[in-house]
């Protein structure tokens, strides 16, 4: 399976910015979408930003004007820059990515998450 790993959370106060990164395995043939949830104590999971293969974004309508999805096809890498954040955007946070890869045999589609990075914003 294709295996995700996240950085770039911690504690900002409101207004702050953070950097979310999120690095893919190089097992990846193909990356269909990539994006990023983010789950606050006693809610769902949610989307908050994807990104498609043909560079399209979409956002959740509380983080439209002040969050920004990126990918770098090359590096398998999707990012998350967080601007004006504000308290109710305390959440953990994971990546996504949809797409196929090689497994040393034949090409399987995979979902795979991150493990999750918690951001604070509080003053």
């Amino acid at each position: 399976q294709v295996q995700l790993v996240e950085s770039g959370g911690g504690l900002v106060q409101p207004g702050g910015s953070l950097r979310l990164s999120c690095a893919a395995s190089e097992s990846i043939f193909d990356i269909h979408a990539m994006g990023w949830y983010r789950q606050a104590p006693g809610n769902q999971r949610a989307l908050v930003a994807s990104i498609a293969s043909g560079g399209r974004t979409n956002y959740a309508d509380s983080v439209k004007g002040r969050f920004t999805i990126s990918r770098d096809n090359a590096k398998n890498m999707v990012y998350l820059q967080m601007d004006t954040l504000k308290p109710e955007d305390t959440a953990v946070y994971y990546c996504n990515v949809k797409g196929v890869y090689y497994s040393g045999s034949r090409y399987e589609g995979f979902n795979s998450w991150g493990q999750g990075t918690q951001v604070t914003v509080s003053s």
